[in-house]
C-alpha cells in the first residue's frame, strides 16, 4: 500500500465530510510512516475527543497498519473558528 499526505487528506476529507484537513508527513526521510493530520468537521459535533479520533481510526482502518506515528487533532468547524480568530 502505497502512503501519501494527499491520499490520507483525500480519504479524510470525503469519509469524514471535513470542512478543512491538513496531513504533514513528519517522517524524517518523507517515507510516508509517520504522519501529523488535523480534522475540522460537523460529525464531530457533540462527541468527546476520543469517540472523534475512532472516527478518524476508522476512516483509516487499511492505513493505520503501515504507518508508525499517527498524530491527530480533532475540531468542529465552531472551534476551529475560534481557533483562527486568536
Amino acid at each position: 500500500m502505497e502512503l501519501s499526505a494527499d491520499s490520507l487528506r483525500e480519504k479524510l476529507q470525503r469519509d469524514l465530510e471535513a470542512e478543512h484537513v491538513e496531513v504533514e508527513d513528519t517522517t524524517p526521510n518523507r517515507c510516508a510512516t509517520s504522519f501529523r493530520v488535523l480534522v475540522v468537521s460537523s460529525k464531530f459535533e457533540g462527541k468527546p475527543l476520543l469517540q472523534r479520533h475512532r472516527l478518524v481510526n476508522e476512516c483509516l482502518t487499511e492505513e493505520l497498519p503501515h504507518i508508525h506515528a499517527f498524530e491527530q487533532k480533532t475540531l468542529t468547524p465552531g472551534q476551529w473558528a475560534r481557533e483562527h480568530q486568536k
